[in-house]
């Protein structure tokens, strides 16, 4: 079966991909049979509707929507704002932004990937609120529920996948292992699934909904106490090697081990938040043949237009 990765940075990144993504199309022998780049999440940092962890995302909208449409790769913006209200639904930034990605200013050209086949962009959202008014106005665009719902109740988690609203959900990442629950899902709704993969948040937190609600209402240029993480570890950000300990990791022996096989196909990274160099390290875990990691980690180095630090 073919796996589809979900990767972060759509204009935090995009530096990091406009090397990494010629060397993934002109070198195949380099990745895993049947990867592929399901689609590039993210969001500029001045944006309303904003939820997600991001500390930058300057990129030009213009040229990362182009460069999208030119590889033929589903873009994502992470629009996730859990504190949403009617006066917020006519902010121009992010109305211009989903009318460029929904490709109204260029009829079609955001549904073809060069070969013939429709390729869709996507909203990441949170507030039913916006869901309501983006199939609304943006009927072309599907839409995916968010991971910051925290859906860590298993027939919760369920109910959110019946809902036809979303073509995929993000369950929280503590449902990453319920595999007996998980099996049980029918085929239409496993294809739904999209597991966050490599979270480094404590799997014990009970705070993560307060954490995404802060975001949230600094995103909104709301007042109110900023929410502090005292879980095991906070202190030290994030780190791969310790969320690779986490009970709820998906390894990428699991990936092609359990998953696949139990016909689940869609797995996101997280790390918009992160570094470049951080980033390309999770793109090398997952993606890329161990024996071919120097060759990619070469072409990305010795590109002088990409600063990793």
């Amino acid at each position: 079966m073919t796996a589809y990765f979900h990767l972060p940075g759509l204009f935090e990144f995009h530096e990091l991909y406009k090397v990494f993504l010629p060397v993934f199309c002109g070198h195949r022998e380099y990745f895993y049979d049947g990867y592929e780049i399901g689609s590039i999440y993210g969001a500029p940092s001045d944006c309303l509707w904003g939820g997600g962890r991001v500390e930058n995302g300057e990129a030009d909208a213009d040229e990362v929507f182009a460069w999208m449409r030119e590889y033929g790769i589903s873009a994502r913006l992470t629009f996730s704002n859990s504190l949403l209200g009617e006066e917020h639904l006519t902010d121009k930034r992010c109305n211009d932004l989903c009318a460029m990605l929904s490709g109204e200013d260029r009829p079609g050209s955001f549904f073809d990937d060069g070969a013939g086949k429709s390729v869709a962009n996507g909203i990441i959202v949170h507030s039913d609120l916006l869901l309501a008014y983006l199939r609304k106005n943006y009927p072309s665009l599907y839409m995916i529920s968010s991971t910051t719902k925290v859906l860590t109740e298993f027939e919760e988690f369920r109910r959110e996948l019946d809902r036809e609203e979303f073509r995929y959900v993000v369950p929280d990442f503590r449902l990453n292992k319920a595999l007996e629950k998980l099996s049980g899902l029918t085929e239409e709704e496993k294809g739904k699934v999209e597991f966050l993969c490599n979270e480094c948040c404590s799997f014990g937190c009970t705070d993560r909904k307060d954490c995404y609600e802060d975001v949230s209402r600094k995103n909104l240029g709301l007042t109110g106490p900023s929410h502090i993480c005292r879980a095991p570890g906070a202190g030290e950000g994030y780190r791969f090697s310790r969320a690779m300990k986490n009970p709820g990791f998906i390894s990428k022996e699991d990936i092609q081990q359990i998953y696949l096989p139990m016909g689940f196909t869609n797995f996101k990274i997280e790390g918009r938040g992160l570094g470049s160099a951080l980033v390309l390290e999770f793109l090398l875990y997952y993606m890329v043949k161990p024996e071919y990691q120097i060759h990619v980690r070469e072409a990305i180095y010795l590109d002088n237009q990409l600063d990793l630090f």
